[in-house]
């Protein structure tokens, strides 16, 4: 797969303001093409959960073990693991899948740093634009897992909440694990919903927790029986169409 270590120049040019329509439309459908690489390479992957966290944390933090061990369980249910494919908590959870004799795959954000992909990877794809990325790792997911990260992590979290909250997507878990590093954005969560400017019922499928067996739970409950997931076809079709 070619790399490269620049950001896109069209997606910078594209955001300083109007362009002439010629370039415009050549933006968009580089976009077009973007989608298209995404859909071609990630449309076989089967069931996934989705893991997010910082691609700062080295293998010997806590942070990194824990995130090993949560995919190796999610993987065992059947789920495909994936992230961004890159270093830090992604590598961790794509290597927990691999562990288990699971499945792991990264839909990998071009960026000046932080992009290269890691080696526990089953399948990759290297993808230009941030809104495409988001928008694939939604699509394929059943549920989003979210470690300490930076960001990044918080962006795609509060996007998949206002998604759910703007009835977008429908039945979509999401577990944010660790309360202790999550603690000022739990409560800042409280006070919106104490103000108003949610609904409680807006975080119905958004777990907090710091246990890996609560997390599994929720996942057999609110993915896997709401949606009629067989875990051991998933295993068996996920497995054959990587090997096809």
């Amino acid at each position: 797969m070619e790399k490269t270590n620049k950001v896109p120049v069209s997606e910078i040019k594209f955001l300083e303001g109007p362009q002439s329509r010629w370039k415009e439309f050549k933006f968009t459908v580089k976009v077009l093409f973007d989608f298209i690489t995404g859909f071609r390479a990630l449309h076989f992957v089967g069931p996934c959960v989705t893991i997010f966290g910082s691609a700062r944390f080295k293998e010997d933090h806590p942070y990194y073990k824990q995130t090993q061990a949560i995919a190796g369980e999610i993987a065992k249910l059947g789920f495909t693991i994936m992230t961004g494919g890159g270093p830090g908590i992604m590598e961790a959870a794509n290597r927990g899948a691999k562990d288990v004799g699971g499945r792991s795959v990264g839909c990998n954000i071009v960026l000046p740093h932080e992009q290269h992909h890691n080696p526990y990877l089953d399948k990759w794809v290297n993808i230009k634009f941030f809104f495409v990325r988001k928008t694939l790792l939604i699509k394929y997911s059943y549920a989003f897992i979210v470690m300490p990260g930076g960001f990044g992590t918080l962006d795609e979290y509060f996007e998949a909440l206002t998604l759910i909250q703007t009835k977008m997507i429908f039945e979509f878990p999401i577990i944010i694990f660790n309360r202790e590093y999550h603690k000022d954005m739990i409560e800042h969560i409280e006070k919106m919903k104490q103000h108003g400017t949610i609904s409680p019922e807006d975080l119905d499928l958004c777990l907090f927790t710091d246990s890996v067996e609560d997390a599994v739970k929720h996942l057999q409950e609110h993915s896997i029986n709401k949606f009629g997931l067989k875990a051991e076809q998933n295993r068996r079709r996920t497995k054959w169409l990587f090997e096809r």
